[in-house]
């Protein structure tokens, strides 16, 4: 199995064409589609089309910061940018709101090909983040395969591709221990996951 946040070029390619499938679905939707409730609750689609374009941005602005060897984090204004950016673009007509996505996304497969082709320089710096900035495609790409099966257009989980699912599967499997509640749920999980009974009904993960 491939470590995408180990191998930014390959994740870079598997992050453009997930980028590709995304615009082609969404470029005909129209000011009703974007309005429309999306799977995640409390976000319209819109609301999902705003996050992933800001989210490319904020991908671009640590590798931007990486060529010029600058520590820099995604969203310089914290969480409390991330939010008043996707609540601010949430409400736009579908038109503006693709055109932004579009221009979002050129702009990041920019500087992912400007770090390919400069060796991927300073990977090693982490701004305000758990991983490194040569993790970002493949940070980027996990991106853009959930929230895209988010926006309830018809991409679903059997579409994604099977080199994503084998790097991704594993990585959160490992989140599971911290995100069960109580010790019983633990183990019912873990004798499921072994194959000596089945999931309790009531399991369930904390967000992640």
């Amino acid at each position: 199995m491939v470590n995408l946040e180990e191998d930014p070029q390959r994740a870079s390619q598997f992050c453009f064409a997930a980028q590709a499938r995304l615009m082609r679905r969404t470029a005909d939707l129209t000011d009703s589609d974007v309005l429309a409730p999306s799977r995640l609750p409390g976000w319209t689609a819109g609301h999902v089309l705003t996050h992933l374009a800001r989210n490319a941005d904020a991908h671009a602005r640590r590798l931007s910061g990486a060529l010029e060897g600058h520590d820099v984090p995604r969203y310089p204004g914290g969480s409390e940018q991330r939010a008043r950016e996707i609540e601010e673009g949430a409400g736009r007509a579908a038109a503006e709101t693709i055109a932004d996505l579009s221009s979002s996304i050129l702009r990041l497969e920019e500087m992912l090909n400007l770090a390919d082709a400069a060796g991927w320089p300073n990977g090693h710096l982490i701004g305000d983040d758990h991983y490194g900035v040569a993790a970002c495609p493949a940070h980027r790409l996990r991106e853009v395969e959930m929230h895209h099966v988010d926006l309830g257009l018809g991409y679903t989980p059997a579409d994604w591709p099977e080199e994503y699912v084998a790097w991704d599967l594993p990585v959160l499997l490992a989140t599971v221990p911290e995100r069960l509640g109580s010790p019983n749920e633990q183990r019912s999980f873990m004798a499921w996951l072994a194959g000596r009974g089945p999931l309790a009904p009531e399991t369930r993960l904390a967000d992640w």
